[in-house]
C-alpha cells in the first residue's frame, strides 16, 4: 500500500506494508468485522433478557475449558458507542452483529421485551450515525433456553418459533437495515451442539441430529423468504463454515474419507438451499431425513435463492480413513502430526492458500450469485507491552488471506466483502477468554481496550 503501517516500539520501529491497496478490491467492497451477541454483550440478566442455551451450558462443570462465563463478556451492552467508534476509527465500513433471541423474546415466543428491541435500535442508529452499514445476523447459536426445554432444534415446532422471531426483527428494523444474514454456521450449532456435545445445548445423539439438521436447513430458507417479503431492497444472505478437505494420502480409503468429510463440512447446508438435496451418497445417515423426518412439501421449502453466501474460513482439513468414527469413517490428521510449522493458539494450521481454494470450490455452484468472506481470523498469544500489542502473526495472516481474496477477484469470482473475526477479544464459546482473535485487545477485568498492531495495519490500509 502507499503508506506503511508503522508502530514505534521502546527501542525500534517496525514497518509492515501490504502488496495491494484498498482500491484494488473495488469501491463497493465491504470491509468489516463480525461479532456475536453472546460473545460480547454481557448484561445477561439486564432489562428483561431471558436465558439462552449458552447461559445454561456455560454453568455445567467442564463445559468451558477455562471455567469462565460470558456474564460480562466485553460489556458491549454498555460500551457499544465507544466500541463502534473503535471500529470506525480503523476505517471499516460494515459492522456485523447478531441479535440475541432471548433478549427480545425472553421466553422464545409470545411476550416481546421492548427494552431488548430498543437496545438493538440504538446499536443500529449508532452504526448509521458513524457511517457504518449494519449487517444483522439473525441467529448466532443462542437459542432461548425456554425453547430448548421444549426440544430445541430437534422439535419441528422450531420452524414456527423461528418464523415468529424473524418476523419480529425484520418488521422492527427492516426500514433501517438492508443487509441480513439468516444463520451463522449451521454445521456448528447442529453438529457440535446436538451430536458431539461440545457446544450448547450439549446433547450427544445421532438419532436426533438428523432432525436438527433438517429443521435448521428449513429455517435457513424460511428466514430468507421472510426477509425478502418484508424488507424492500434487502440483501439476503446466510453463512457457512467451510474448509477445503484433502486426503492424507493418495490411497483409496483416505480419498473416500476426504469426500465424506467434504460433504459434512462444506456441502451439507449449501446444496439443499440450491435445490440439490442432501449429500446422502456420501453421508448415508442423512437418508433418515427422507424416510422418517421430512414432511410433504419440505423438499421445495429447503431451497431459497440467496443474494449472497457468506463463507467463514479459518483452516484446511486433512483427513485419513479411520474405523473409530462411525458414518464418517475418517478423522482429521492434526497439524502437529503433519509437521506443520505455523499453528494458531486454537491448534489450527495457518494455510492462507486454502482461502482461494474454498472460494474456487463454492464458485463452482451455478446458483451462487456472490460470496463474501463473512469471517476470517486467527488467535495468537498476545501480550501488552508498554501499552501496545504487536501481533505480527495476525497482521501476516490477514495480509495473506486478503491476497488470496484479491486473486479470486482477479479470476472473476464475485467476492464482495471481507469481515474480520473479530473486533474485540471476546468470550470464545467453549474455549473461554483464552483465545484472542480481536483487532482490539480487551482486559476482561478492567474492560480496557487497546487497538493492536493488526488494527493499526487495517487503519493504514483502509485510510487510502
Amino acid at each position: 500500500m502507499g503508506e506503511a503501517c508503522q508502530l514505534a516500539g521502546q527501542s525500534n520501529r517496525l514497518t509492515l506494508s501490504a502488496p495491494f491497496t484498498r482500491a484494488d478490491f473495488g469501491p463497493d467492497f465491504a470491509w468489516g468485522t463480525a461479532s456475536a451477541a453472546f460473545q460480547i454483550e454481557g448484561a445477561v440478566a439486564a432489562d428483561g433478557r431471558g436465558p439462552s442455551v449458552w447461559d445454561v451450558f456455560q454453568q455445567k462443570k467442564g463445559a468451558i475449558k477455562t471455567g469462565e462465563t460470558a456474564e460480562t463478556a466485553c460489556d458491549f451492552y454498555s460500551r457499544y458507542t465507544d466500541d463502534i467508534g473503535l471500529h470506525t476509527s480503523m476505517g471499516f465500513n460494515a459492522f456485523r452483529f447478531s441479535i440475541a433471541w432471548s433478549r427480545v423474546l425472553p421466553d422464545g415466543t409470545g411476550r416481546v421485551n421492548e427494552a431488548g428491541l430498543a437496545f438493538y435500535d440504538r446499536v443500529i442508529d449508532e452504526c448509521l450515525r458513524q457511517g457504518q452499514t449494519p449487517w444483522i445476523c439473525l441467529y448466532h447459536w443462542d437459542l432461548p433456553q425456554a425453547l430448548e426445554d421444549r426440544g430445541g432444534w430437534a422439535n419441528r415446532q422450531v420452524l414456527d418459533w423461528f418464523t415468529e422471531y424473524v418476523t419480529l426483527i425484520v418488521k422492527a428494523f427492516g426500514h433501517k437495515v438492508k443487509h441480513w444474514l439468516v444463520l451463522n454456521e449451521p454445521s456448528a450449532f447442529t453438529l457440535l451442539g446436538y451430536l458431539v456435545g461440545m457446544h450448547a445445548p450439549g446433547r450427544r445423539s445421532i438419532g436426533s441430529v438428523t432432525a436438527v439438521i433438517h429443521h435448521a436447513t428449513l429455517a435457513q430458507a424460511e428466514g430468507g423468504r421472510l426477509i425478502r417479503d418484508n424488507v424492500p431492497g434487502a440483501v439476503v444472505g446466510t453463512t457457512f463454515s467451510c474448509s477445503p478437505v484433502e486426503p492424507f494420502s493418495a490411497g483409496k480409503r483416505d480419498q473416500q474419507a476426504a469426500q465424506r468429510a467434504d460433504a459434512l463440512l462444506n456441502r451439507l447446508f449449501i446444496e439443499p438451499s440450491l435445490g440439490m438435496g442432501y449429500p446422502t451418497r456420501e453421508l448415508s445417515f442423512l437418508s433418515a431425513i427422507q424416510k422418517r423426518i421430512a414432511q410433504p412439501g419440505d423438499w421445495e421449502r429447503l431451497a431459497f435463492d440467496f443474494d449472497l453466501i457468506g463463507l467463514q474460513h479459518y483452516f484446511r482439513v486433512v483427513v485419513e480413513h479411520s474405523l473409530l468414527v462411525p458414518y464418517l469413517w475418517g478423522r482429521e490428521v492434526s497439524p502437529n502430526r503433519r509437521g506443520v510449522e505455523h499453528i494458531t493458539e486454537m491448534g489450527w494450521e495457518v494455510h492462507p492458500q486454502s482461502m482461494l481454494t474454498i472460494l474456487r470450490q463454492f464458485n463452482q455452484y451455478d446458483g451462487i450469485r456472490q460470496v463474501m468472506v463473512a469471517e476470517s481470523g486467527a488467535a495468537f498469544f498476545d501480550q501488552v507491552e508498554f501499552g501496545r500489542v504487536v501481533d505480527i502473526q495476525r497482521v501476516g495472516y490477514h495480509q495473506q488471506c486478503l491476497k488470496q481474496v484479491l486473486q479470486a477477484k482477479t479470476e472473476g469470482i464475485n467476492v464482495t466483502g471481507y469481515f474480520v473475526w473479530t473486533l474485540l477479544d471476546n468470550f470464545e464459546w467453549a474455549e473461554g477468554y483464552r483465545p484472542r482473535f480481536g483487532l482490539v485487545h480487551v482486559d476482561h477485568r478492567t474492560q480496557q481496550r487497546i487497538i493492536k498492531q493488526s488494527g493499526l495495519w487495517f487503519r493504514a490500509l483502509l485510510a487510502e
